[in-house]
């Protein structure tokens, strides 16, 4: 058995976050990765997947971005390329290819039990994602024969879907991407989306998460919410990274030619169900989104921008169909697949110590878990907006890996 002051688990850019602040303090300590350096970039994302923050919000621990492209929008191997370069350039001392089998209590700390011998460790950090298992709904079991279900992790690209019609479930960042997509590529798409969050790509001649960092936005801190709980589970926003900047929209998408439907309720007799909703969520989203860019052109008036940047201005209000569509035949649509874009969850399978709600959620605070010498990174508005985001890792790592070092500090003490 190997032994080492602290295990990360995950070698993304969390668990590099943190590996770097750690060596920072002298603090030994190892990162095993089921795969490779940055694993779920490399294997389960679709082909035509950009980063939706731009080149320049590419900042971790010692390290950013230096490329000619500062307002560009990553390409998945421009990512697992970036975030192995920020491995090699510490050294980061990760054991690739060890799949974590189960991580429990000791007598001084844990046993970590790997696919490449176990471990005994003082403390432990969970960096291996919040994006784990992909969220299928039990609305799933019910759905006709013949129609074959697809999660984002298993989506690469139009082509590998079965001839015909897709419902996609799930109105996010992820599910109007591939509505998009797969329309272009000749498939008739319908949408089903509930809660969303509808934003510009730019404002003002400004990307939007330019706004959202200077203005602060992206710094929000869990202190700042009333209920954390609900912020967390906030539905990502709609945005899309290309190369021409575009707005990602249900407008966009209708005028693409995608039907847009209320949330998926449920199936019944080979048909889907949709909720009679989808005016009522399309006006909440515009109202929120008019909210942000009020704020925005506020901070630009304090600031005494407004010579700097473009003339203030809204978009169009999202268009709904005068009738809603309540129920769509899969088999008259000819509809061959669904896409559930329903969102992801974490895997704890491998997590034999008590500190998991009666939901499988990770019990925390700030990503300090509830077990002594155990932490998490990465996961959502875990410390802050910006936590799952590859700008936001360096400050909650820079903080938690203090708290670490103190654990241990006192945990010494203790022992003397």
């Amino acid at each position: 058995m190997r032994c080492t002051t602290t295990i990360i688990i995950g070698a993304g850019q969390a668990g590099l976050a943190m590996s770097r602040h750690l060596a920072a303090l002298s603090v030994e300590h190892v990162i095993l990765e089921r795969g490779q350096v940055a694993n779920s970039w490399r294997k389960e994302r679709w082909d035509s997947l950009r980063l939706l923050t731009p080149n320049w919000q590419s900042r971790l621990p010692g390290f950013a971005y230096t490329g000619s492209d500062p307002d560009g929008y990553r390409t998945m191997p421009e990512t697992i390329d970036f975030l192995s370069d920020y491995a090699t350039s510490f050294n980061a001392p990760v054991e690739c290819e060890t799949e974590v089998l189960s991580v429990s209590p000791h007598v001084d700390g844990y046993i970590v039990k790997t696919s490449e011998g176990d471990w005994r460790c003082r403390s432990v950090v969970l960096a291996s994602g919040a994006c784990n298992i992909a969220n299928v709904p039990h609305a799933a079991e019910a759905m006709p024969k013949g129609v074959t279900s697809v999660t984002p992790m298993q989506y690469r690209n139009p082509a590998m879907l079965e001839e015909g019609g897709v419902l996609v479930v799930g109105g996010s960042a992820t599910g109007v991407q591939l509505a998009s997509e797969i329309q272009r590529a000749g498939r008739q798409v319908t949408l089903a989306t509930g809660e969303h969050i509808r934003t510009p790509r730019s404002y003002r001649g400004k990307d939007i998460k330019w706004w959202m960092d200077v203005t602060g936005a992206l710094d929000l801190g869990i202190d700042d919410v009333d209920d954390v709980t609900r912020v967390r589970h906030v539905p990502s926003m709609q945005l899309i990274g290309s190369p021409a900047h575009e707005t990602i929209s249900l407008n966009s998408l209708q005028a693409e030619g995608v039907t847009v439907a209320g949330r998926l309720m449920g199936f019944a007799n080979a048909a889907a169900q949709f909720s009679g909703s989808l005016a009522n969520v399309c006006a909440l989203a515009d109202l929120k989104m008019n909210r942000l860019l009020q704020a925005i052109d506020e901070w630009i008036a304090i600031k005494h921008m407004e010579v700097d940047v473009e003339a203030s201005y809204r978009l169009m209000p999202t268009r709904v169909p005068e009738t809603p569509l309540l129920n769509l035949d899969l088999a008259d649509a000819n509809i061959k697949t669904v896409i559930w874009a329903t969102g992801y969850r974490p895997d704890y399978s491998w997590l034999d110590v008590p500190v998991l709600d009666g939901r499988g959620r990770l019990q925390h605070q700030g990503g300090v878990v509830d077990a002594p010498g155990l932490y998490a990174m990465g996961l959502p508005f875990m410390r802050r907006r910006k936590s799952t985001l590859i700008d936001g890792v360096g400050d909650d790592a820079h903080d938690l890996s203090a708290h670490l070092m103190n654990f241990l500090d006192g945990a010494a003490a203790k022992a003397a």
